[in-house]
């Protein structure tokens, strides 16, 4: 009896951590059509990842870091459509330090949309409390951005691009394309 209770958990441990492993490839492939694209296929993806929840928030963050601003613009989005209240505080970064005005505006309207959407405290719904609980949140991370912008802090932006050299340590290309001629 106990060997047949202890296969049955290995396998529901198995059927587990291959459910997992299937969401997190599940959620990285929505976000790469969210990063990649920007056609008729983001908006379906962006339905598909907000399916995932709370499960997703943490690739979305790790793509905000190295998305093209577009990206950006679409997994803000997602996050919006998540509604998770653990997105408040990647939304209150990106608003603050992210280099392009429009990703800073986006994450800015979307705290601004959920701070407002607070329903009336009479209302004792579960959706409702989790709504609340968002705007609570939101509002600080309002406040917070303010705070940050009026002390001076931002984004680090240079004129003519990033000082020094990029490729610092590469080896120099190679190719006949590219041959240094005499």
């Amino acid at each position: 009896m106990a060997a047949a209770r202890a296969v049955t958990v290995a396998l529901a441990t198995l059927v587990a951590i291959s459910c997992e492993e299937s969401g997190h490839r599940d959620i990285q492939d929505e976000i790469n059509i969210l990063t990649r694209r920007n056609d008729a296929l983001v908006p379906p993806a962006t339905e598909r990842l907000a399916t995932f929840g709370r499960l997703a928030i943490p690739q979305i963050e790790t793509a905000l870091h190295t998305a093209a601003p577009n990206g950006r613009i679409h997994l803000i989005d997602a996050l919006e459509r998540l509604g998770d209240d653990e997105a408040v505080p990647i939304l209150r970064h990106f608003a603050v330090y992210d280099v392009r005005p429009e990703v800073r505006e986006a994450c800015a309207a979307v705290l601004a949309r959920w701070s407002a959407a607070a329903p009336s405290a009479s209302s004792s719904t579960p959706s409702a409390s989790i709504t609340q609980r968002r705007a609570a949140r939101a509002r600080e991370a309002e406040a917070a951005i303010a705070r940050k912008r009026a002390a001076g802090e931002g984004p680090l932006v240079f004129e003519g691009g990033t000082p020094g050299v990029p490729t610092v340590g590469a080896p120099e290309p190679v190719g006949i394309e590219l041959e240094k001629r005499p």
